[in-house]
């Protein structure tokens, strides 16, 4: 009895080394409010009427808004975060959109090991293929088993998704139509730091199965893949990062991928309030691009998908703020692919007060029948202002100068002027901290 109640009193013994005393009773509460409120001019812009000899006005103004409430709770080990999102055009008909951006539970071990799950935003590297694009109003998140390990530099996580729509229930397993684009998600993330010398290396493999539309008779599930490395070095005079992904597998009307991207950037400080930046995209396109002219359509057959898809990115971070590269699609779901060369400066001209300016040459990553593969030049302008620790003033202005190539690629509302204007205020004020 005796060696019973020992061997009782050890493994009690050995739980509590595992759990940290304190986290047995401390216990935080955070209530995180987040209000935003942008306003835009748009002039020139991609057309929703795809008929040439309809009359469509060049100018648009609105307003957007969102709020976002993060309730979170902490006990050692534990996590859970609640964060209900309500976002709207200012007079939009049907009253915007509600819906739970993230709602999740996460439990980390002493050495290192964790596991989440539930709806949550993933974001990995730089955001170029997994982020929560939070510069648009919904904003991104998954639902997801994440597994993982953080420690001693290194950085391992396993996640897992699988989607379903409710009503199938005569449907089987179909995923049509859902609020993801995809039905099953594998993906695993690796990353080391060598932290005395500021180098960074990642590794990504992503597994997707993706289903038809009701349209398409291909409603199996049909898998692709992408492989890829993310790498950043960060000296005293500035950083560097480098990029290369590939994507593999079918599409769901079984056509084979063969697609992939490359990018590097640099930035260098070249004092306390100056920095210089330069990079360069290529994402590969589908050879044998035809662009029909207003009115017309061209059929093209491709025995290989070539287009690089950006997939979950914060796409508003990379190929030009106004967004008309791989957020809008191109016709016939075809890709000429993208080249994005572009060179920049910021300032930080006060503590809260930053300004930066930014030039794109853009062009298509093959060859057009019949047009040059210029897209055009384009010059961003933007600031930013902390007016307090909780509210920011941002501003910014774009104009691209489109080529003709552009002009028919997108289809847009006017020819090559195309400006763009928003002002944005933010509120992200902590209303609530309690521990006990």
């Amino acid at each position: 009895m005796r060696t019973l109640k020992q061997s009782l009193h050890g493994l009690l013994v050995l739980a509590l080394l595992l759990v940290p005393a304190q986290s047995l009773f401390a216990q935080e509460l955070t209530a995180d409010l987040q209000l935003l409120s942008q306003g835009e001019i748009r002039v020139g812009a991609v057309l929703e009427n795809q008929d040439p000899d309809a009359e469509v006005q060049d100018r648009a103004n609105f307003l957007v808004s969102r709020a976002r409430l993060n309730l979170g709770y902490t006990q050692g080990g534990l996590q859970l975060l609640v964060s209900p999102q309500y976002s709207n055009i200012w007079g939009q008909q049907g009253y915007g959109s509600f819906h739970m951006f993230e709602a999740w539970a996460k439990y980390t071990l002493p050495f290192g090991l964790f596991a989440q799950v539930g709806r949550q935003a993933l974001s990995y590297d730089d955001e170029r293929i997994i982020g929560p694009n939070d510069w648009a109003m919904a904003a991104v998140s998954h639902d997801v088993l994440k597994l993982g390990y953080e420690g001693h530099g290194h950085k391992a996580h396993v996640i897992l998704g699988y989607n379903q729509n409710p009503e199938n229930l005569e449907g089987g397993t179909a995923y049509i139509d859902g609020s993801q684009p995809y039905k099953t998600m594998q993906t695993f993330w690796y990353h080391y730091d060598v932290p005395k010398i500021g180098l960074g290396a990642s590794l990504l493999f992503m597994n997707l199965g993706v289903q038809g539309d009701e349209s398409s008779k291909h409603i199996g599930v049909f898998y692709q893949q992408m492989l890829g490395t993310h790498i950043s070095y960060k000296p005293e005079w500035g950083e560097f990062s480098a990029s290369y992904y590939h994507q593999m597998g079918k599409d769901y009307q079984e056509v084979p991928i063969d697609a992939w991207m490359a990018a590097a950037k640099a930035t260098v400080k070249a004092s306390k309030v100056f920095s210089f930046t330069a990079g360069y995209d290529y994402l590969s396109g589908d050879p044998y691009f035809v662009v029909p002219e207003d009115g017309h359509f061209g059929v093209v057959y491709r025995d290989k998908i070539r287009g690089f898809s950006s997939l979950y990115g914060s796409h508003h971070k990379f190929y030009g703020m106004m967004e008309f590269f791989y957020v809008s699609t191109y016709y016939h779901g075809f890709s000429p692919g993208l080249q994005n060369a572009y060179a920049g400066v910021s300032a930080s001209i006060a503590e809260k007060v930053s300004l930066s300016a930014t030039y794109h040459y853009m062009a298509t990553a093959t060859k057009l029948e019949g047009l040059k593969m210029a897209l055009g030049h384009c010059v961003e302008l933007s600031a930013s202002y902390d007016i307090t620790k909780d509210i920011n003033l941002s501003a910014g202005f774009s104009y691209m100068k489109g080529t003709e190539t552009m002009d028919r690629l997108k289809r847009k509302s006017n020819r090559g002027d195309l400006r763009w204007a928003w002002i944005t205020v933010v509120f992200s004020p902590r209303i609530l901290n309690m521990k006990w």
